[in-house]
């Protein structure tokens, strides 16, 4: 049986004009998108000095992201749900199954 996890819902105005949540949404959009690209040049990086301050901007970009989260998750913007055990088990199981193949191939 799952089950909801989430926080009381902060209610927003209604209508045409952005409210917080909208606004929220797109920063959390925006950190997204930024920290895909960021990792994309960390790959392309032509110098560890590069490399490097790359990797600082992905850290506080990918941090920036996960506040956004958090925020909207504790107005109650976004909601989880608790998955039942026995799913977790199997999909574990599924994943060691695929990781030994892996090392088979050798």
């Amino acid at each position: 049986m799952n089950k909801k996890i989430e926080n009381p819902k902060t209610e927003v105005p209604e209508g045409m004009e952005m409210n917080d949540k909208d606004r929220l949404g797109v920063i959390l959009s925006l950190e997204k998108n930024m920290s895909n690209n960021y990792a994309i040049a960390l790959d392309e990086a032509s110098n560890s000095y590069l490399y490097e301050d790359i990797f600082t901007l992905l850290e506080d970009t990918k941090d920036a992201a996960r506040e956004c989260y958090d925020v909207s998750f504790r107005l109650g913007w976004y909601s989880l749900e608790e998955e039942d055990q026995q799913k977790i088990d199997e999909k574990i199981q599924c994943l060691e199954k695929q990781l030994q193949s892996l090392g088979k191939e050798d």
